[in-house]
């Protein structure tokens, strides 16, 4: 129902995104759009490029009177920096980087060159994503539904938000240098980072994402990829340096019993139904439970440190040690925006599928019919019933 492409290279003119499959008559908010680029530059740990870039979205396509019209959206994100390198001759690059793309690509393409792997590779690609997400999170919106982020953990240092309530996390994670809404944690970290810098090194770290105010019954089981988790562990291991992806504490289940490791269904006075905790993350089965959503992603250190590492110059042949290019020191706050656009992307896809629809006014009347978990809106038989019959198996 929904994708999008990019195009562009980290030092190129600008970032291209087309976004195809949107309703018309969603009225985009601009400056929402560029609040959530800007949110992307902000962070403890981040590389000086983003004290050059002002990233801004221009519109070209599928907008007219600042109203989608169900055609694909057109957007570019120039390059500020760009004005650096163009026309400019640039030094050879033959020392691939341990942890970057630079000699895969090479042997992938036949590169006599490594900078093109390294330009398209480019964490410099996801401002263009951000912008992808900001527009499906404000459809999101229209329902009611809000997608939110924070840090858990950089380096060695985790907070412990057991008693925090989910919304007041997504609060606190804003006011924070470091998006940690622990403040006892988020200065542990911030101590982290700059003893990073200081040894010229880079840290990783544990992001969890959100989705509030889902309805159940998003997404699918009959089929492998259209189920939820299958589609948000693609899309959150394709932002770069993440490694690792977890739907709720999965990780943390695996050591449990299984009677300790699920969602128990009760019911309140009212005849809904409800979960006390969320072991699922959300999910069952691939598909929303009606509870919020809980992502968990782990990056790692980015590769490109200050304090160089063993290498080889593939044009000579020779050990050498690897040349810095300019990166974060601590990328993890910095992709709090960008792992929230991959999430609403997905949860955006799965909403338009679920209600189908060409425009939003079709789209409403859908989403307030769909059922609820309440206990008499199942309508359940709860009488026997001979599911195949002994005359129903191919001879």
């Amino acid at each position: 129902m929904l994708r999008f492409l990019t195009a562009g290279e980290s030092h190129g003119p600008e970032l291209t995104l087309i976004l195809d499959g949107l309703p018309a008559g969603l009225r985009l908010d601009v400056d929402a759009l560029n609040a959530e680029l800007a949110r992307r530059q902000r962070g403890a740990g981040a590389g000086p490029r983003m004290k050059m870039e002002n990233d801004r979205v221009h519109i070209t396509a599928g907008l007219m009177d600042g109203v989608t019209i169900g055609a694909p959206l057109a957007l570019r994100i120039v390059n500020r920096n760009h004005a650096a390198w163009k026309g400019k001759e640039t030094p050879p690059m033959t020392a691939p980087r341990p942890g970057h793309v630079d000699l895969a690509a090479a042997l992938k393409y036949g590169y006599d060159d490594l900078r093109p792997g390294l330009e398209r590779a480019s964490a410099r690609e996801t401002a263009a994503r951000v912008a992808a997400g900001a527009v499906c999170k404000q459809l999101l919106a229209v329902f009611g539904i809000r997608v939110g982020g924070y840090v858990v953990a950089i380096g060695p240092v985790t907070a412990d938000l057991e008693n925090l309530p989910l919304e007041s996390r997504l609060a606190a994670a804003e006011a924070s240098p470091v998006r940690c809404p622990q403040p006892e944690a988020a200065a542990a970290m911030q101590v982290e980072i700059q003893e990073a810098m200081q040894a010229r090194d880079t840290l990783g770290g544990v992001i969890e994402v959100l989705a509030l105010g889902l309805p159940p019954g998003l997404g699918a089981y009959a089929q492998w990829d259209r189920r939820l988790d299958a589609q948000q562990g693609r899309t959150q291991a394709g932002v770069q340096a993440v490694k690792g992806v977890e739907i709720g504490p999965a990780f943390a289940n695996a050591r449990l019993r299984g009677t300790q490791a699920q969602d128990a269904i009760r019911r309140d006075a009212d005849g809904r139904l409800l979960r006390p905790t969320l072991r699922s993350g959300g999910l069952e089965g691939g598909v929303t439970t009606g509870q919020p959503v809980l992502l968990r992603a782990a990056m790692k250190p980015i590769a490109s440190t200050l304090t160089p590492q063993n290498t080889v110059d593939l044009a000579t042949g020779a050990e050498t040690k690897t040349r810095y290019e300019r990166s974060d020191f601590c990328p993890v706050p910095r992709a709090v925006p960008v792992l929230e656009a991959m999430t609403a992307f997905v949860l955006a896809d799965a909403l338009l599928e679920k209600l189908g629809g060409d425009s939003l006014d079709e789209m409403k009347p859908r989403f307030a019919a769909l059922r609820r978990p309440h206990w008499q809106a199942m309508a359940l038989r709860g009488k026997p019933r001979r599911w195949w019959p002994e005359d129903d198996h191919a001879r």
